[in-house]
């Protein structure tokens, strides 16, 4: 009797072991047949069987269980987590090799519908996919940096935060390699995307002149952005913590102390600011933006005449720095008001007359100076969108610079001009 009994026992098993091989079998045909649906719904019906799977047919089935769900051009992350989930599973088995390839297509699948979701400005969708592929290839901190900066754009601001402060624990700097190579064609340099395809151009002759350079640390920008968020919470305090944290582990970091004078300038600290601007342009003497922003902090403090020496410096370094010519014209306009002003105050008498052509001598005076400030500015204007739009705002003040000088031929010239660029709109 217990001999039977085993025997029912035994044939019970092996009608279990057979029903669980061949659920696994329908699984791996609907695959090989291109029928995910069909191999996810499989997996369904597979997965009330697992506990009582043999180590090899339970290793098959999580092969084919993430392979269903991982499926071809699949961008569903519900999809693709149970597919890293079973894959991860398999590590260390026999399906090693299947196993880290399989985790390194969910990672690429998990990039592609980040970029489909950035692009939508699905922001906060495309800030969990990044984060995801990054828990998946702990190397690939870049997919974490641009997690963090999806999380800006959703305005997600605590996940932003929770992924900086990893990133600064983590010491990352984002400075990759980057390649370059003039194209014989064009004369341009264009930049590569690895070195391998540059070399191949550059033996095949369409380019010449290979260069290579690293890229800006990105601690500087991290640094900013973590400061930013807790100044837009209200906690400046703790904004100027995480500044002077990421200063003292890279003192000589100068995008690190570029961010920190701009951490400055937002909390409108104008004497920090300045001081810091001098430690950057100790560091960096020859570049005209470092002075420009100078200029712009000047100006806040109300110093015009300092602020128009930055700018002038600006333009000495670089002749074309429509901004800073801009800048000068509009501050040497900005000494109009007080002429007019008292303009309007005078009386009617022989004094007073007198006076009012003084003073308007004088507003042409500025007008005069003003005029090849902005000339240059509109001259040097970019013509993207916004610069045409900047470009119809100088047009229009030139336009009545010129009628107040009586200058009618350029005043002519700049209302063709502005019609042309209405017309552009």
């Amino acid at each position: 009797m217990n001999t039977k009994f085993l025997f029912v026992i035994a044939l019970a098993f092996g009608i279990s072991a057979f029903a669980q091989k061949k659920e696994v079998k329908a699984i791996q045909k609907a695959i090989k047949g291109g029928s995910y649906g069909e191999a996810k719904n499989l997996v369904g019906a597979a997965e009330a069987l697992i506990g009582s799977m043999d180590d090899k047919t339970k290793d098959n089935f999580l092969l084919a269980k993430a392979q269903a769900f991982l499926g071809v051009d699949n961008k569903n992350a519900d999809d693709l987590k149970v597919a890293a989930a079973a894959y991860n599973e398999l590590k260390d088995t026999k399906y090693n090799a299947e196993a880290e390839a399989g985790i390194s297509n969910v990672v690429v699948a998990m990039i592609n519908s980040a970029i489909e979701d950035q692009n939508t400005q699905k922001y906060t969708s495309a800030s969990t996919k990044l984060a995801e592929a990054y828990n998946y290839s702990k190397t690939d901190t870049l997919y974490l940096y641009f997690a963090a900066s999806n999380s800006v754009n959703g305005k997600d601001y605590d996940t932003a935060i929770e992924h900086y402060n990893k990133l600064t624990e983590l010491k990352f700097s984002g400075i990759e390699t980057l390649f370059y190579a003039t194209n014989v064609a064009t004369n341009e340099e264009q930049r590569m995307p690895s070195k391998q395809e540059r070399d191949l151009k550059v033996l095949a002759k369409t380019h010449i002149n290979p260069r290579e350079e690293k890229s800006e640390s990105k601690r500087g920008e991290i640094a900013k952005n973590i400061a930013l968020i807790y100044m837009s919470q209200g906690k400046n305090e703790k904004a100027l913590e995480a500044m002077t944290s990421a200063r003292s582990e890279n003192p000589d970091d100068l995008m690190l102390i570029r961010s920190e004078a701009n951490i400055y300038l937002e909390m409108n600290q104008l004497d920090k600011y300045k001081e810091t601007m001098q430690e950057v342009i100790k560091k960096d003497p020859n570049n005209p933006e470092l002075y420009y922003n100078l200029g712009v902090g000047e100006d806040k403090l109300g110093n015009s005449a300092g602020a128009i020496e930055y700018y002038e410096k600006a333009i000495s370094l670089n002749p074309k720095y429509a901004a800073a010519y801009n800048n000068i014209g509009a501050l040497i306009l900005g000494g109009e008001k007080a002429i007019v002003d008292e303009m309007n105050g005078l009386g009617t008498s022989n004094a007073d007359y007198k006076k009012y052509d003084e003073l308007k001598e004088k507003r042409q005076g500025i007008y005069k100076d003003a005029a090849p400030y902005l000339e240059k500015a509109l001259e040097n204007r970019s013509d993207d969108a916004k610069g045409i739009a900047r470009s119809l705002e100088l047009s229009r003040t030139l336009y009545g610079i010129y009628q107040q000088l009586g200058e009618t031929s350029k005043a002519d010239a700049m209302k063709a001009k502005i019609e042309t660029l209405e017309g552009g709109k």
